[in-house]
């Protein structure tokens, strides 16, 4: 586990365990359905340098996090070419972030509040609620929520360990850890109330988990490996996220019917991980391929895994969710220092 120190200055740590919309088509890509996957650069706040696009609804709404003119970082809506800001919590810190928008625009993330810790935030209707923690905990962050407004996500409790709670109904509950774990974090829910995440488990290694009807489920690793983590699940129970491997390499997987089936990586690569999945199957995350250690973003549908590539200039990108007409939530870059939130979208 990071200090308190490296979790506030780290905001893809926040992410692991608390991750000006211009309308100019830059590039184009070919899906194994046969239409092209069109990249847009979303853009960020007036006078921001970077921004990140992480969470996408039925509705094309985006939500993710943008540096403003200040070099403040702030949750934002990406939505109909104009970037808005959600603030922070009132009198708090200048950082926050959302990651995951529901259909009812009901918007999950953390903001740091006047004590300089991260909470669990739902940003509604122009206001930013600050969700609490577990009993005793001072650090929070929410991941995801559903169309029921549950929320899921991260809380240290009164031992400063990281546990995965379900806050519905004004109450935080701790869905706790796999047998002789100590750690946990929850990042994706479905409509059913289904949570998936990772938890330490008696081996001392991650494993991703399934949450439902009161009880948590190890559902294990890929061949060979040791290690797991689930970040998403779609309303069919499917469920994606990366593993490690035999060979020691880490590879998206996509969990279903008790089978964890190994996603592979593109062409060259050897790293990848998963992290949405759509009620059509259609999985998006990122992988390395041949070049080198940038990510590319990718589609994976019908068996093919499609390189989404990234904006021009660029040499890496990342896709991070995907709703249910194939519109892809995500962000490029030229380095890992400046990001642009992107949107791919599916033209014929």
């Amino acid at each position: 586990m990071q200090s308190t120190c490296n979790l506030i200055s780290n905001t893809n740590y926040v992410r692991r365990v608390l991750i000006v919309f211009t309308l100019v088509t830059v590039a184009a890509f070919q899906p194994a359905s046969g239409q092209s996957l069109v990249i847009r650069d979303l853009g960020m706040l007036p006078g921001g340098n970077s921004s990140q696009a992480v969470g996408i609804n039925e509705r094309g709404q985006v939500v993710g996090y943008s540096f403003d003119a200040r070099g403040d970082q702030h949750a934002s809506l990406f939505e109909n070419g104009v970037v808005t800001d959600l603030h922070t919590l009132p009198g708090g810190d200048t950082l926050s972030a959302a990651y995951w928008i529901n259909n009812r625009g009901q918007a999950a993330g953390y903001s740091f509040n006047s004590s300089g810790y991260p909470r669990a935030t739902l940003f509604e209707k122009g206001q930013v609620i600050d969700l609490g923690t577990l009993p005793g905990g001072d650090n929070s962050a929410a991941s995801a929520i559903n169309d029921r407004g549950q929320v899921i996500g991260w809380s240290f409790d009164a031992s400063r360990a990281s546990q995965a709670f379900l806050f519905e109904n004004g109450v935080m509950t701790n869905l706790g850890t796999l047998p002789g774990g100590y750690y946990s974090s929850a990042y994706g829910i479905n409509d059913r109330g289904q949570v998936v995440g990772w938890s330490t488990a008696s081996d001392n290694n991650e494993h991703a988990f399934l949450f439902e009807k009161g009880g948590m489920t190890d559902l294990g690793t890929l061949p060979g490996g040791n290690s797991s983590a689930a970040y998403g699940i779609n309303n069919r129970g499917q469920v994606v996220g990366s593993s490690t491997t035999a060979g020691g390499d880490q590879h998206a997987f996509l969990f279903e019917k008790g089978i964890m089936t190994d996603l592979g990586t593109l062409p060259g690569g050897n790293k990848s991980a998963a992290y949405g999945i759509n009620e059509r199957g259609q999985v998006v995350g990122s992988s390395n391929t041949a070049s080198g250690w940038q990510q590319h973003a990718f589609l994976f549908e019908k068996g093919v895994m499609t390189d989404l590539g990234t904006l021009p200039g660029d040499n890496q990108s990342i896709a991070q969710g995907i709703n249910n007409r194939g519109q892809v939530a995500g962000y490029s870059a030229p380095d890992s220092s400046v990001w642009h939130a992107v949107l791919w979208t599916r033209e014929r």
